[in-house]
């Protein structure tokens, strides 16, 4: 059953009113983006974590310094072993709880109505059923929501600010990683004895479903694995930044 936080006023969302946070954050630690955001937003705060090694990162960060932040996951009932096993792992660690959060349909059900292996033949679809559609219903209890993107991670994430609003959803988004890079995230696990998951050290760098996650070669881009085979590259809960002149003065203006 998914769990489903309420939001608990009517919130307006200005993007203009992010425009100074966003230039003040810039340079600033990931605790102390997340602290702000915790003083901000109080309880219409969440964090949606699917385990990879930046969300790892702001799950630590979170349970060892007590943060009042809501977490949850997207089960898609079709992640690896490996991901549910580090999740009791994170939970026991930090004496944390990250919700389950599900999609309507179970992948039997899903199958029944649509076929067998949607992913194989509408990848598209089968992403927005199990987990766009059950993000929507979560976020929409909320004011904001954070995220573990980094800018590096893709093109489409290359002018994702600190703290920007998610057109997609219709809230605030928080990115405490967003400067980091990929050596930055791996010096704090490895500092910080972090647990993650072992699959990174067995060739999956990005890590997502079973069936629609791959290997990756040496010198392929990191989310290679991801989809392959097909033109898809994001599963739809990322959408491109704002180009508006707010948001390039958020960032010209640091």
């Amino acid at each position: 059953m998914t769990d489903t936080l309420t939001r608990p006023d009517t919130a307006t969302f200005d993007p203009a009113e992010l425009i100074d946070p966003a230039r003040e954050l810039e340079e600033a630690a990931p605790l102390e983006i997340l602290k702000w955001a915790a003083d901000r937003y109080g309880s219409r705060l969440t964090f949606a974590t699917g385990f990879g090694a930046e969300g790892c990162v702001l799950i630590d960060l979170i349970g060892r310094h007590q943060l009042p932040i809501d977490m949850f996951t997207l089960d898609t009932g079709l992640l690896f072993p490996e991901t549910y096993d580090l999740w009791q792992r994170l939970e026991s660690r930090y004496g944390v709880t990250i919700r389950r959060v599900s999609p309507e349909q179970t992948v039997e059900v899903q199958a029944a109505a649509h076929g067998p292996e949607l992913w194989t033949r509408e990848p598209d679809l089968c992403c927005a059923k199990r987990k766009v559609s059950p993000l929507e219903s979560q976020l929409a209890g909320v004011d904001a929501w954070i995220t573990a993107i980094r800018r590096d991670q893709t093109a489409a994430r290359a002018n994702t600010l600190v703290v920007e609003m998610d057109a997609k959803f219709g809230l605030e988004k928080v990115n405490p990683l967003v400067r980091w890079t990929k050596k930055d995230t791996w010096q704090h696990l490895l500092r910080h004895d972090v647990p993650y998951n072992p699959l990174h050290d067995q060739g999956y760098p990005s890590i997502g479903c079973l069936p629609c996650t791959g290997r990756v070669a040496a010198g392929e881009d990191d989310r290679a694995g991801r989809w392959r085979g097909t033109s898809k590259t994001e599963c739809g809960l990322h959408e491109p930044p704002s180009t508006s002149s707010e948001a390039q003065e958020a960032r010209s203006t640091v």
